[in-house]
């Protein structure tokens, strides 16, 4: 990968992380237009590793969030467990909402699934296409949420559960762990901000296990250039993330999710004509 192509597809990154359109499917529509061969082991771990760029900017955005405990007092009679998860409660809730994923996570990435869908354009496609029908209609199927629910254990669980969807590339984490939310009774913007929580442990996760699969398969990869490929591409994600995020929040609770439902619906329905009509993606065979 060239500085060119890691400045594009960090930017990529940045942009789309958080917004419900699949960062993930459109780095691979990226990668392809820029004709960076698929299925290489250092290309899969740039796809999720500047990931982790981009989600620290929810660390530096909300951080009083991630470094803050809870002070009230601790209900009568609890015990050294409960006391600590009172304590600790936007820790425990984030780790409740991070299991699903990562026990399904881990049998698709040991299953060898996850590689080949990351190696599916198709799939991602089509996958834009059918969500954006999906965010067609969502407002109004969910769109009934109050300022009065809280993010419970049983809520952090169920949004874990929906944020599995989002394995298949395509079908985006954010979408899915905010329209988990809406389901679960909380408002847009609650529910797109315990998505951006829910992103840090999940993408730190999925940088670790993707950084000690390099390290174990070989380390031929482990040149100076590409070294400076990931650094700079996690500080390039972290910048663009930063900006997106401020906007999308503001967007999504004003005008919801349809405008990025026909946007998914175009994008994908253009790359599925080109491929059923036989043309490449790359703009440089």
């Amino acid at each position: 990968m060239t500085w060119i192509e890691t400045i594009i597809i960090s930017i990529v990154e940045g942009l789309t992380e958080f917004l419900p359109v699949s960062s993930t499917g459109h780095m691979i529509i990226t990668q392809n237009l820029l004709g960076i061969p698929q299925g290489d082991p250092f290309v899969h771990a740039f796809t999720f590793i500047i990931q982790f760029g981009a989600i620290l900017s929810v660390v530096c955005l909300y951080w009083k969030k991630f470094f803050q405990l809870n002070h009230t007092p601790v209900p009568e009679g609890s015990n050294l467990f409960q006391r600590l998860k009172h304590r600790y409660h936007f820790y425990w809730i984030l780790f409740v909402g991070v299991v699903p994923a990562v026990v399904i996570g881990l049998l698709a990435k040991k299953s060898g699934v996850l590689d080949w869908l990351l190696d599916s354009v198709e799939v991602v496609a089509v996958m834009l296409v059918l969500g954006g029908v999906f965010m067609l209609y969502c407002d109004r199927l969910f769109n009934k949420g109050s300022d009065k629910n809280l993010v419970t254990e049983r809520r952090a669980f169920n949004i874990g559960l929906y944020q599995c969807i989002s394995v298949i590339p395509g079908v985006s984490r954010s979408m899915a762990t905010i329209v988990g939310g809406m389901t679960q009774g909380l408002t847009r913007k609650k529910a797109a901000e315990f998505s951006f929580f829910l992103a840090v442990p999940t993408m730190a996760g999925a940088t670790l296990l993707d950084l000690l699969d390099l390290f174990k398969e070989e380390t031929a990869w482990a040149t100076t250039h590409n070294i400076t490929m990931l650094v700079l591409g996690c500080v390039v994600a972290f910048i663009v993330a930063l900006l997106a995020m401020k906007w999308f929040v503001a967007f999504l609770t004003k005008y919801g999710f349809k405008a990025f439902g026909i946007y998914r619906i175009i994008v994908g329905g253009i790359i599925i004509v080109l491929l059923l009509t036989g043309h490449s993606l790359a703009m440089v065979d």
